[in-house]
Formats: structure tokens, sequence, C-alpha cells
């Protein structure tokens, strides 16, 4: 059994169905005995897409997420998703190459420091040098990435310990029986032939260790004693969920039920999307300054006072306030709550729905909230009417909300014209929103679509692309064609980093590095087996929208390349 079926017999054994990697022959063994495992293996254009993948799967399923890169340059490469993934807390091992043990700092081919590069984007580094510690090391590792607060784990195995016993002697075996009376040479040939024994002695002892249980941190009784007391004796409280409410994917239709059973007025933002599906009356979408301005408690589940909420100066400083978070850094930061509970906030909203049998109804406090959701509905309905060179992108969500099936998933990836989606598109179900989180990290589009289609292949998975952002992972629409997957990338086109335009140009008079081509982009994608048109009008866009949904029943991916006018709609927008 060489190094390669150890690891893919222990990622079977915790669940691991898919593996992303892009190939390599330091890496070799183990994607193919992953396959003949009867892990799904797929093989993408970019390493960074291969851990946006792993990363994906892991937030939608909970399963950790698994990409396996070559060494150096596979390494580097994957670096960016590797730290989103890290601030995302999203359990996953990246599993990386390394060169032979004995040619180490010797000059060999894509040898770095790679363990010195990923420790501090990483919850733990496991290395192995013995072919005995595999199967324990890669235990240690996934357990690890799942444990407390989640995060990837990297996981580092010299080329040495994942082909077969035959042939790495093979490789070490010119200097090992080479002839020489030279005593010097005589070590040399000595010390080699230990070094190889040492690293296969005991292999036999390789075996698969029992599967470790590991905590989940609960709320204490007098914790949510306290908690629902001071919701019940609230009259205008707020709920905001962000993406650590979900850590947990098993526990969101719990989740669900009991926000609705205490009837709290909730903002969701990140991976909580959807979670009270398309439209529920205790959901609110917009205004949530205001609300948070005049609200007399809030609870922050999940979601930490960063840029976001504008580093707390977006809470009314007379509220009360309760944060709950599995990372424990997270509960106080620059926030000094009432209320502070280490949990999972899942967890434990679904036990304080068990400590009152009634909750009020905070009525007036709802038709509040509902009479500023409805200026703010008015207000954007407004901008959707004003014309002017391409297609308003506010119209464009607004027909695409009309039309998207109900079995959708939403991937978020760009700055102005993929925000101005998060207002207007509304998830339908939980689990059904992906966007790059607290890092803004371009590029997450075609890795977290890959990974959404593989984990729910009957939904449709839409990508929402700036022009921008689409040029990091357009290649991948290969992989799309590839496997028939039931992706469209819509691309907003307008030339131009908008965002970053619109402020810099205000602030500093100059467009300098902002502007892109309009190009064809609609043309890569058919290049690669998919399907694909260019819109300069709404009525064009409807008909390529029904164009994709049929192309993706077939199987065959679309790209709707969507010529779009510049829009005031997130002006003074930009965050630091």
């Amino acid at each position: 059994m060489n190094g390669g079926e150890i690891i893919a017999r222990q990622l079977k054994e915790k669940g691991v169905k898919f593996l992303f990697t892009l190939c390599g022959g330091h890496i070799a063994p183990i994607y193919v005995e992953a396959g003949k495992a009867g892990i799904r293996v797929i093989d993408v254009r970019n390493e960074a897409n291969a851990v946006f993948a792993s990363d994906a799967v892991s937030r939608l399923t909970g399963i950790c997420g698994v990409a396996v890169v070559t060494a150096g340059p596979g390494i580097t490469n994957s670096i960016t998703a590797l730290k989103n993934a890290q601030l995302a807390q999203s359990a996953m091992v990246v599993i990386a190459g390394a060169t032979a043990t004995l040619l180490r700092n010797r000059g060999a081919l894509q040898d770095i420091d790679q363990v010195s590069i990923v420790k501090s984007i990483v919850k733990k580094i496991v290395t192995v040098s013995r072919l005995k510690n595999l199967a324990p090391a890669i235990q240690e590792a996934m357990d690890e990435a799942g444990k407390g607060v989640p995060g990837p784990v990297f996981f580092e195995c010299p080329v040495d310990l994942l082909y077969d016993e035959a042939v790495v002697r093979e490789w070490y075996l010119p200097f090992h029986n080479s002839k020489s009376n030279n005593f010097k040479e005589k070590m040399v040939q000595w010390y080699i032939g230990r070094h190889v024994n040492r690293l296969f002695k005991g292999k036999e002892t390789n075996q698969l260790p029992v599967v470790k249980n590991t905590t989940n941190l609960t709320a204490s009784i007098g914790q949510l004693k306290n908690l629902a007391g001071m919701i019940r004796q609230s009259t205008k409280p707020v709920l905001v969920a962000g993406s650590g409410a979900l850590a947990d994917p098993a526990l969101a239709p719990g989740l669900a039920k009991a926000i609705n059973q205490i009837g709290i007025p909730t903002y969701l933002s990140g991976m909580s999307r959807g979670l009270l599906g398309h439209a529920h009356p205790i959901h609110f979408h917009h205004k949530r300054k205001a609300a948070l301005k005049n609200a007399d408690l809030i609870l922050l589940a999940g979601l930490p006072c960063d840029f976001r909420l504008n580093y707390g100066k977006e809470l009314s400083p007379h509220a009360k306030k309760v944060t709950i978070n599995l990372n424990k850094t997270e509960l106080r930061k620059n926030i000094t709550p009432q209320l502070s509970i280490h949990s999972n906030p899942a967890s434990c909203i679904i036990q304080l729905q068990n400590e009152a049998i009634t909750w009020p109804a905070w009525s007036d406090w709802k038709k509040e909230l509902k009479a500023r959701e409805m200026i703010r509905e008015t207000e954007i309905a407004g901008m959707a009417v004003v014309k002017g060179k391409g297609i308003n992108p506010v119209t464009l969500f607004q027909k695409m909300e009309q039309w998207v099936p109900n079995n959708s998933i939403f991937i978020s990836d760009g700055g102005d014209f993929a925000a101005i989606s998060s207002y207007i598109l509304h998830p339908r179900k939980p689990l059904s929103w992906l966007d790059s989180g607290v890092f803004g990290t371009l590029g997450v589009g075609a890795g977290f679509a890959l990974g959404a289609a593989l984990c729910n292949p009957s939904d449709y998975v839409f990508i929402i692309y700036g022009d921008g952002s689409f040029g990091y992972s357009l290649a991948e629409f290969d992989t799309f064609t590839k496997l028939g997957l039931k992706i469209c990338a819509i691309v907003g086109n307008n030339g131009s980093w908008e965002q970053v335009a619109r402020d810099q140009v205000s602030l500093l008079g100059a467009d300098t590095a902002t502007t892109l081509p309009c190009s064809d982009y609609q043309l890569i994608a058919k290049s690669f087996g998919a399907n694909g048109e260019r819109t300069e009008t709404i009525g064009e866009f409807e008909g390529a929208f029904k164009k994709a949904i049929e192309s993706m029943n077939k199987g065959v991916p679309y790209l709707i390349n969507a010529i779009i006018g510049s829009t005031s709609f997130r002006e003074g927008s930009i965050s630091m």
C-alpha cells in the first residue's frame, strides 16, 4: 500500500466525496488512489480554484473540504484562497506535495519552505517523515480542521512517502548501490540506505485510527435564561445573523425554525442569506443601519463587529448588545456586550426557543421596520426606471429575481455589480448564497460554483460576476463544460472596475488603471464548449436567461455577457 492509498482510504473513511486538484508529479498517487477509492477527483485550471471549491463544499455540507496541490507554485498559487477560507472559518485540509526527504534544501525542483509561507494562515500544520505516521497524521489534520472554530489545515507530505516503496528504492538505487572504495562515498551510501529503510520501517502498523469525537460548544442554562429575559423585556430587538451562524450546515433547518418561533426581527448576511426562505415576515432586507440605530437590543449571531458594522458605530449606544460566536476573539471585537456567549450560534438560538413558551409580538416595531423597508423598495424601483447607455443593472436583477427557479444557488464574485445583486436577489432556501466574505476576495466565483454544483447537482447555479472579477477564473468554463454542470455566469460588463473607479475619479480626478475593454466574454465560454451570448437590452437579457435555463437542463453551461450602464445605486459605499 503506497502513501497515496493510505491517504485516500482515510479521506473515504471521513466521508469525503470530492477531491479538488491540479495535477502534479509530487501528488499524483493521492488523486489516482482517491479515484480508485470512489472519491470523485475534480481537476481544475488553477490551484486557487481547487481551494475555493473545497471551501464551498465545506460550507455547504459540513464535511471537511479537501484540495490537493503540488509543491512550490502549487502552494503559492493557492495562498489567497487559503486565507479566504481561514477568515470564512471553513473546515478544510490542503494536502501539499513536497520534495523528497533527502533532497530538501539541495536545489530540488519546486523545493521551497512551504511551512513558513502558510503558517500564519492556517489553524495547524501537519507534516510527516515516515510512512507509518501517515494515517494518524491525516486523521489529525481533518479532526483539527473541524474542531472548535473551523478553519484550514495544511498537510505536507514528501513525494517519497507517496509512491510505492519499490519505486522509491529505485530512485535512490544509483546512489545506494554504486561501487566505491572511497570511505566518504561509502558513508554516503550507508546513510542513504539507512534513510530509505527508515522511511518505510513499521509501515505495517499504519492503521486507520478510530474517528475522534469533537465537542460542540453550547451555551449554559444561565446564559440562555439571561438572554431570553433580555429579549422578552425589549421593545425593539434586532437579530443580525452572519456566516458563523451556519458553521454547521446541518443545523440550518433547526435554526430557521427557532428564529421563526421566537419571531425576532432578523437581518441575514453572508452564508446566512436564504435561511428564512424567499419571503418571510420577520426577515428584513433594507435599512439595517437605521434599525440598529433605533434598536434597544442588538443580537449579533456569528457576525463580528467589524467594518461591515462600521466598527460598532452603526449600533445604538443605548441598546443592549449580545454577541454569540464560536470564535472567542470575535465576541468583543470593537464592542462591549452586556452578554457574550462563546457557543455555536445556531445551537444557542435553537436552545433559546425552549426558554420561553411565548415571545412578544413586537408588532409596532415590525411595522416601523416594514415602513422603512417599503421606502427603500420604492427608491430602488425609481432607480430601475432610469434610462442610460446599456442595461440598468437594477432592472436586470429585478427581472432576474422574478425568473430564477426556486432551486437556485447564487455565487457573488465582484465589486459593484455583485453588490447590487445582494440588495435585490433573494435566495430561496438556506445554504444557497456564497460570497467571498470578510476578505473581499475577487476570483471566488468559479471555485465556489464548482463546489456548489457538485454538492447540489439538481440546482441551478448562477455566478454574478463583475467584468473585472470574471478575468480571474474564466478558464474554469472548461471544467464546467467537461463535467456538464448546471452553471450560468452573468457578467455585468461596463468596461470598468466600477466600485473603485467611482470614488477614485471623485476623490483623485482620474480613472487610471480602472478601465477595461467591453470584451466579448461569451466567445471565451463558447471556445470551451459552453453556450452564451452578448446582451445590450433588457429584452435581450430576458431571452438569454431563458436560453440559459434550457442549456443548463442539457448539461451545457451558459454565459450571459450583459452590457450594463453605470448607476448611482452604491455611491459612497467603499469600505476601509
